[in-house]
C-alpha cells in the first residue's frame, strides 16, 4: 500500500503526559466544541439510559429449539438495530480475560524506553503507537495503544511482540486462538440470520485460514481536562467485525443511537462485538456498522483489548448476490480491504465517511 513511512511530526506518549502531572491538556488534544463529549453537534447528548444488548451466547447450541430461534433472532435484532451487542457464556475462560487485561496493563506500565523498542510507522501500524492517522497538525486522541497481526500465520511475526511481561506472547497466542473460534462461530451465525449457507461470509473473507485477524489494545491515561477532548473520535470499524475485550472496571465505550451517545456498561467477563463496515457491504445495508467512540476519566485509566476479524486483504468485498434484489440493488461499489483500510490509516477516524464513500450513485 502507498502509505507513508513515518508519523509527520514527533510522536509524544499519551501515557507520559499524564504521569507529567499537568493540568491542562495541550492544543493537539483539545476538540472542537462541537465535537467535545458534552457537547455535539445536533444536540446530540449522553443522556440515554440504555444498555446495549446482553445475549448469552450458550443458547445459541441449546438443545431447546425455541431457546435457540429466540437467541438467534436477538442476535439478528441487535445487528440490525444497534450494531452492538455483548455476548456471555461465550465458551471463552474467565482466567484467560483476567490475565490478558492485566498482562497489557502491565506492558503499559513498563518504563517508557523499554516500550520505545517497539515504536510504530504508519506503513503497518504494528507496534507501541499513539496516533492514528497521517495527516500533519491533525487533532489527536487521549490514548496510546499497541497493533499487532494475528492471521493470516503469514503475517504473525512474535519479533514484533513484546516480551515483557514474561509469557505475553504466549499468552496472546492463546487469546488469539480462542477469540478467533468465537468469531468463526459468530460468522456462521451471522450468515444464517441473513438467510444464507453458514459458511457464506466466512467464505467471502477467504476462509478460516486466510482472514485477517489483528489486536490492537488500547491505554487510555488519565486525562486532567476529559471533558475537552476523547480517548477515540467517532468512527465505525473499517473491517468485518471486532470483538472487544473491555475495562470491567471503568466505562468509556459510547455508541452512537440516534441523535444520542449510549455509554456501554461492560457485563462481567463478556465480549462486546460490533458489526464493521465489510459486513455491512457484504450485507447490503442489512447489517450496518454503528458509530463509537471512547470518552476519558479524571481519575483513572482503561485498558481495553480490539480483535478485529477482517477479510483477506486482497480479495474484492461487495454486496453478496443473494442479497441484492430489483427492489434491493447492490448499493456499494467493490474495493478490496487492502484499498478500504488505507482511508483511516491515512486521515484517522472519520464517522462513518469511508463506508458511505462506496454507495454507488443512483443513475
Amino acid at each position: 500500500m502507498n502509505c507513508l513511512q513515518s508519523w509527520p511530526e514527533p510522536v509524544v506518549r499519551v501515557q507520559s503526559l499524564s504521569e507529567s502531572g499537568i493540568r491542562e491538556i495541550p492544543q493537539r488534544y483539545v476538540k472542537p466544541l462541537s465535537h467535545r463529549p458534552s457537547t455535539n453537534k445536533n444536540n446530540m447528548t449522553t443522556s440515554l439510559d440504555v444498555n446495549i444488548p446482553v445475549i448469552d451466547f450458550h443458547n445459541v447450541f441449546s438443545n431447546d429449539e425455541s431457546l435457540r430461534r429466540e437467541t438467534l433472532k436477538s442476535i439478528s435484532d441487535a445487528c440490525r438495530e444497534w450494531g452492538f451487542f455483548q455476548v456471555v457464556n461465550h465458551g471463552v475462560r474467565p482466567e484467560l480475560l483476567t490475565r490478558i487485561r492485566q498482562m497489557w496493563r502491565e506492558f503499559f506500565n513498563l518504563p517508557l524506553e523499554m516500550k520505545q523498542d517497539y515504536a510504530n510507522s504508519p506503513d503497518t501500524y504494528e507496534g507501541y503507537g499513539s496516533r492514528l492517522g497521517v495527516e500533519k497538525g491533525a487533532i489527536l486522541d487521549w490514548s496510546d495503544y499497541f497493533f499487532l497481526h494475528y492471521m493470516p500465520v503469514s503475517l504473525r511475526n512474535h519479533n514484533k511482540w513484546p516480551t515483557l511481561p514474561s509469557s505475553i506472547r504466549e499468552l496472546v497466542d492463546e487469546y488469539g486462538y480462542e477469540v478467533v473460534r468465537l468469531g468463526g462461530k459468530l460468522m456462521r451465525v451471522f450468515s444464517a440470520n441473513l438467510g444464507l449457507e453458514e459458511d457464506h461470509l466466512q467464505n467471502a473473507f477467504g476462509g478460516d485460514e486466510n482472514i485477517g485477524a489483528c489486536l490492537r489494545v488500547n491505554f487510555y491515561p488519565k486525562c486532567p481536562q476529559p471533558d475537552l477532548t476523547l480517548g477515540l473520535s467517532p468512527h465505525s470499524d473499517p473491517g468485518g467485525m471486532t470483538i472487544l475485550l473491555p475495562d470491567e472496571n471503568v466505562s468509556g465505550l459510547q455508541v452512537r443511537r440516534g441523535d444520542n451517545w449510549v455509554t456501554v456498561n461492560p457485563a462481567p467477563n463478556a465480549f462486546i462485538i460490533n458489526i464493521g463496515d465489510q459486513i455491512q457491504v457484504l450485507s447490503n445495508a442489512i447489517y450496518k456498522s454503528v458509530e463509537h467512540r471512547v470518552i476519558v476519566n479524571s481519575n483513572k485509566d482503561r485498558v481495553s483489548l480490539a480483535f478485529f476479524y477482517n477479510p483477506k486483504s486482497d480479495l474484492l468485498i461487495e454486496p453478496s448476490k443473494e442479497l441484492v434484489t430489483k427492489d434491493r440493488p447492490a448499493l456499494y461499489r467493490p474495493m478490496t480491504y487492502d484499498e478500504y483500510r488505507l482511508y483511516i490509516r491515512t486521515k484517522g477516524p472519520c464517522g462513518k465517511q469511508q463506508v458511505e464513500s462506496l454507495i454507488k450513485c443512483s443513475s
